[in-house]
């Protein structure tokens, strides 16, 4: 049978310390957690307005006829973005931006790096030097290398060439050179920063490793294969995917530089273009549904390379 007199007493007992200290402890811990919350939520609702909302909202309009939303068309936009020869050749552009960019925006700021590491002195100097063009604005940027490309004989790039005896150039005008050229553009802006995430990667290697392959007679080249190169691994993985990623959404460049041409443009100017000189909203939206959802992809695939890298260094 059950004590009810036993049962009474317990109920009437006085908390211990230890369940006392255990409920201050949860109530403070619940103050915390409200002062957190208070002060994330101003930041919240500013991105739920200005992001999350537009998002959602640029979703449903690229399934109607437009901004009054009055005429459901499905995936009738999406069919005529796919059978557009701009859309094909904007998909196709970006991903040319991606492989000149991978070839010139990626592997330089790598080299810088690397460069830089072997510096004995004058490391800060050129590192203030190299990171100068990352404080300047990525519009002025374009217009400077927009006055540097002009296909004009007057222009700074084509008086040297007739100086040196060479014609003049198109530059961005001419279709094979356009998108390398606003990658050089892109690179100039971009690699000092990068460059400085290697060096500091590549400083953060321990000395004694470069002297044990000193030690069994390896030179510059031996230190940069199985050293460096084999402890850089989760960086390159890293910024490989951001740089895509990044190349993936490249606007004012193209729009600027290349002057909107269609051997330059991009899938973002592309939907800028929709939406705000041809007066097509919706298909704008469709194309920034199609561009979300392929950088959507390629960010899951920089958290599972993340992850995988992460377990690797656990073990």
């Amino acid at each position: 049978m059950i004590n009810l007199a036993y049962l009474q007493k317990e109920e009437n007992k006085p908390l211990s310390l230890t369940d006392a200290s255990q409920k201050k402890r949860k109530r403070q811990r619940l103050k915390n957690d409200l002062s957190g919350w208070l002060l994330l939520l101003p930041g919240v609702l500013l991105f739920s307005f200005f992001v999350w909302g537009p998002l959602i909202m640029n979703g449903i309009l690229s399934f109607f006829d437009g901004y009054k939303m009055s005429h459901f068309v499905g995936f009738g936009n999406y069919a005529e973005v796919f059978n557009d020869s701009i859309f094909q050749a904007a998909l196709a552009n970006t991903f040319k931006y991606i492989f000149w960019s991978l070839l010139i925006g990626f592997l330089l700021p790598l080299i810088i790096g690397i460069l830089l590491s072997e510096l004995a002195w004058g490391q800060s100097f050129f590192r203030i030097a190299i990171y100068f063009p990352c404080i300047i604005s990525g519009i002025a940027v374009a217009f400077l290398f927009k006055s540097l490309y002009e296909p004009e004989s007057y222009s700074i790039l084509n008086v040297i060439r007739t100086s040196l005896g060479l014609p003049t150039s198109l530059f961005v005008d001419d279709p094979n050179k356009a998108i390398p050229l606003i990658v050089i553009a892109m690179t100039w802006r971009g690699a000092g920063g990068t460059a400085l995430i290697y060096l500091s990667a590549v400083q953060s290697i321990d000395n004694s490793q470069y002297e044990a392959v000193r030690l069994d007679g390896g030179g510059f080249l031996a230190r940069l294969k199985y050293v460096t190169l084999a402890h850089l691994k989760p960086t390159l993985s890293t910024l490989f995917i951001l740089q895509i990623i990044s190349v993936f959404q490249v606007f004012y460049e193209p729009m600027i530089i290349g002057e909107g041409n269609i051997h330059s443009i991009s899938l973002m100017l592309l939907a800028y273009n929709y939406a705000f000189s041809d007066g097509k909203p919706e298909l704008g939206a469709a194309v920034s549904v199609i561009l979300s959802l392929i950088i959507l992809l390629f960010t899951l695939a920089y958290f599972a390379l993340t992850k995988y890298f992460e377990r690797r260094k656990g073990r």
